[in-house]
């Protein structure tokens, strides 16, 4: 008889034996969403799938052939935890077009900007640690989080980001329970999911703020390079050198190359080596050198211009269809990046309206995977940056459909849905006060 047979019939009969953290590990909403966004006939506004084919294959083709012929053995062998130096150098300078100085020697490549955050949530959290992060928040930072089994204390923010006031009197109000603080998560640029910007005067008070009570700040950019009309305020790290900063080329080159980075004071860069050493040896040599000789052969800066334009006319089309389709809803109108922040009716619930909305053939991320305590569920993430502009229009009419439906059936059984008894349109809306 197994050991297996001797732990009896369970579905899982290692149940028992996991370690308590394993408990923090789930399946995203996001994650969950990806079957069925991939039929055909779906309409998927719920994943920030970068547009990729927007990259000409000739350009990729032409760095895979040079790497191999010049670099072979070296792509394809064993490298360095930290990153190959030649890509860390270009890192330095894509760093730069957002105002950070900063020294190749503190640039740790890793697998993703996810595995950044990673380590750096490995290297800080004990269990019942404290992190501060906007409200919402990027659902792969809260799966981390969660794993690493910390408490997730939820700020609010507005239509110029994350708020300095109710900053300021969540770490007094957690301080003053006894709490131990560890650093504020947040995304200031074009923020997963809501869309919005820190404004240049928050930054610096933020920054102000988490420097008088000894608080880390975590500063997370993959959609800073990708506004639309302005670009966005000077990076945290630009303003404030003991901020650690993450970066990735999934948003603004491809994410099937999964290379990404953290930029960190000294001292905690040799940690990050260290960790990242211990978790996957080095990232990808061959990745690394692919992207190197990317950055060293095109006009890489043209190419992000490209992007750009591609997902500013998307999220255009966006904005029309939601202005044709559900005028007195609110959203936001992000200036950068991939997402739309739809608040909906109070009375309904976007998750509990998913199931609708996928019979109707159109996906959408609700808000309650943005939330570490329950809340986002008059919210929904709506991506602009991987379906077509007429792929974009009928998803919000199906959506349109979809809410429209549920509010008959409100009013059928003596509820009080109204679609024109909502906030102006446009106009962001934070979290109420009793889940921020």
């Amino acid at each position: 008889m197994t050991a297996q047979a001797n732990l009896g019939t369970r579905l899982d009969p290692w149940y028992d034996h996991y370690a308590a953290r394993a408990a923090g590990l789930s399946a995203s909403e996001v994650r969950a969403l990806f079957a069925v966004a991939s039929r055909p006939e779906v309409v998927s506004l719920a994943g920030g799938m970068p547009f990729v084919a927007g990259l000409p294959n000739t350009v990729v083709s032409a760095s895979l052939e040079r790497v191999m012929t010049e670099h072979g053995p070296q792509a394809l062998q064993y490298g360095s935890g930290q990153g190959v130096p030649e890509l860390r150098e270009h890192i330095t300078r894509v760093m730069a077009a957002e105002g950070i100085t900063a020294s190749p020697d503190d640039v740790v490549v890793t697998t993703g900007s996810q595995q950044a955050l990673d380590l750096v949530t490995k290297l800080f959290i004990d269990p019942g640690d404290v992190i501060l992060a906007e409200a919402p928040s990027y659902v792969g930072a809260i799966g981390i989080f969660r794993s690493y089994q910390a408490k997730i204390s939820h700020v609010a923010m507005d239509a110029h980001g994350l708020i300095p006031a109710a900053l300021e009197e969540r770490i007094v109000e957690l301080m003053a329970a006894g709490e131990t603080l560890k650093f504020l998560y947040t995304i200031p640029n074009f923020h997963n999911p809501a869309g919005v910007t820190l404004t240049t005067d928050r930054r610096v008070e933020i920054l102000e703020i988490c420097r008088r009570h000894s608080i880390l700040v975590l500063e997370d950019n993959p959609y800073g390079m990708l506004a639309f009309d302005e670009p966005a305020p000077p990076a945290l790290r630009s303003l404030d050198d003991g901020v650690i900063y993450l970066g990735s080329f999934s948003k603004t080159l491809a994410p099937g190359f999964r290379i990404g980075w953290a930029l960190a004071p000294h001292a905690i860069r040799e940690k990050l080596i260290l960790a990242n050493e211990s978790a996957i040896l080095c990232p990808s040599s061959f990745s690394q050198f692919v992207i190197s000789d990317y950055l060293d052969n095109t006009d890489w800066l043209t190419q992000i211009n490209t992007f750009r334009g591609i997902y500013h006319s998307r999220k255009n089309a966006m904005i029309t269809a939601l202005e044709d389709n559900l005028p007195s809803l609110s959203w936001t109108n992000p200036n950068g990046g991939f997402f739309v922040w739809l608040t909906l009716p109070e009375q309904l619930d976007s998750k509990a309206m998913l199931p609708r909305a996928v019979k109707e053939l159109v996906a959408y991320t609700p808000g309650t995977a943005f939330y570490a305590d329950g809340g986002g569920r008059q919210n929904i993430r709506l991506s602009f940056c991987y379906p077509t502009e007429e792929s974009i229009a009928l998803g919000i009419r199906r959506l349109t459909t979809v809410i429209r439906g549920e509010l008959d059936l409100l009013n059928t059984f003596g509820g009080s849905g109204s679609i024109s008894a909502v906030p102006t349109p446009g106009r962001y809306n934070a979290p109420p006060p009793n889940i921020s």
